[in-house]
């Protein structure tokens, strides 16, 4: 209304014009302006936009343009925006995957659910013959507008932003438990799809090929099912994979962990005062953007050899007790519980801001902030100010979930490796012939890591050089790859059992 009525010209709504002829030119200068917002109004169903309707998804009866609804999302009219932030995550997605056919019913829980990079993964998986279903593993990171989109393109679709922790594991039970359907591969990130299928359906596991993971604390979950006896079927560590933990891992982090906190805090990183918890693949990215922006950063560590390296980069090692009460920003990035706990947040200074990187929610006991001498104050989607009596508050991002997923974006580049890396291990399990993989957690092969790189380099217009018969024979290579051993580390130190070459 306030457009429609400061929109005409002043001399239109003078007072020398006759109440009937005002009243007309508002008239059809409000249908004019509606009329115009409503051919933007794909445009304006972004993911950032807060919907009035507050209904449930849980509780609505949506259908696609044909008839199916088979899903439950935020709102099917979203679609149209979707696909066109889906178009523009192809652009930087690898092309390539194969021409292999795989026949693949999974139900998934994929971080990037439902970032546009990850519609693009499942309708690749679609094209190469896969039936997926598809739920999210954070619940927050669902962009409503893409799951949309791959709703109405008729895939079962379980996710919306803002989900409870009772519709988190409402989705994924959606997910898998459907009548006359059978999934023989999981795509899983944090391993919760993978619990709840041992948990709830530990008979389905008689069809499933093999499970594919990407994430921290999903890897950590599997091994422990291998070491206590329980993992049933082969299981693919993405995370480890040197195109995943060197990329996604590093590099990204490295970019959305400032994209996160600008976003949610308008924070100025200059002279700020930063600890990171961990120095992983995750903490060297963080280290590496704050470093960059001025901030004076400290990392805290369990592992000497992730401690050295944050030295021998210039960070100073210290524990989080002695620096608790001085810094300006805390992050967790370790995948561990209880790494950030009451004690240092009573003991932090006002306006420290809080934020968790690693997948899990367990690294801040944010569950020791809901009690009744403590004030819980919204501030804007995703962050709160936690008052103390005394009037001191801190700055609580995503309620300590993974903050690049949940209050940014992520870049759609090395997703795509990511996504690659993925594809590539569902055909790898499903493919293998009987007895490649036992019942363990293996790495992808080394030839496929590097596949994955080389579909990427195009983007660069990079050129590789490539090895003389003379070269590759005093190597002992293959002039096509693999070109490092299996033991080669690329800085890494994971213990995970190598895939068959």
């Amino acid at each position: 209304m306030i457009c429609a009525h400061t929109f005409p010209h002043p001399f239109l709504l003078s007072e020398r014009m006759g109440d009937f002829k005002r009243r007309c030119v508002l008239a059809v200068t409000s249908w004019i302006i509606s009329s115009f917002f409503s051919t933007l109004s794909p445009y304006a169903a972004s993911y950032t936009d807060s919907s009035d309707d507050e209904t449930s998804p849980r509780d609505k009866q949506q259908k696609n343009s044909k008839g199916n609804g088979d899903f439950c999302i935020k709102n099917i009219k979203q679609a149209d925006f979707g696909r066109r932030e889906i178009e523009i995550a192809e652009q930087g997605k690898a092309t390539g995957y194969g021409d292999e056919k795989l026949w693949w019913a999974a139900p998934t829980s994929l971080p990037r659910l439902l970032h546009p990079t990850a519609a693009v993964l499942m309708e690749t998986l679609s094209a190469l013959g896969a039936q997926c279903r598809w739920a999210a593993c954070n619940i927050y990171s669902t962009q409503n507008e893409v799951a949309a989109a791959l709703a109405e393109g008729g895939f079962s679709v379980f996710a919306w932003k803002g989900e409870s922790e009772d519709d988190f594991w409402w989705c994924i039970d959606r997910c898998v438990n459907v009548e006359g359907w059978q999934p023989n591969m999981i795509l899983d990130d944090g391993g919760d799809l993978t619990h709840w299928i041992y948990k709830k359906y530990p008979n389905m596991f008689k069809k499933i090929k093999g499970i594919v993971e990407e994430s921290v604390t999903g890897v950590h979950r599997l091994y422990q099912l291998s070491k206590a006896g329980k993992l049933c079927v082969p299981a693919m560590n993405v995370n480890d994979s040197v195109t995943k933990q060197k990329f996604d891992n590093l590099y990204c982090c490295r970019e959305s962990i400032l994209d996160g906190l600008k976003r949610t805090t308008d924070v100025m990183f200059g002279g700020k005062q930063v600890v990171v918890c961990g120095y992983g693949e995750v903490g060297k990215g963080c280290c590496a953007a704050l470093k960059a922006m001025g901030s004076i950063v400290y990392v805290t560590e369990i592992d000497p050899i992730c401690a050295l390296q944050a030295c021998m980069d210039g960070f100073r090692l210290v524990k989080l007790n002695e620096v608790i009460r001085q810094v300006d920003i805390v992050i967790t990035c370790t995948g561990n519980k209880n790494v950030v706990v009451r004690e240092y947040l009573d003991r932090m200074k006002n306006g420290c801001i809080v934020c968790n990187m690693g997948h899990s929610n367990t690294e801040i006991d944010v569950a020791s902030l809901r009690t009744p001498e403590l004030t819980w104050e919204r501030v804007r989607s995703q962050v709160d100010h936690v008052i103390w009596p005394d009037g001191k508050r801190i700055v609580l991002l995503a309620e300590g979930r993974l903050l690049n997923l949940s209050c940014s974006t992520v870049p759609t580049f090395v997703l795509s490796i990511t996504a690659t890396t993925q594809a590539l291990a569902l055909i790898e399990l499903y493919n293998a012939p009987e007895g490649r993989y036992k019942q363990d957690v293996y790495l992808l092969p080394k030839k496929m890591d590097e596949y994955v790189a080389s579909l990427h380099l195009p983007t660069f217009d990079a050129h590789l050089t490539e090895l003389s018969d003379e070269q590759a024979k005093y190597l002992g290579l293959n002039k096509n790859g693999p070109f490092k051993p299996n033991y080669y580390r690329y800085e890494n130190t994971s213990k995970t059992t190598s895939a068959p070459a």
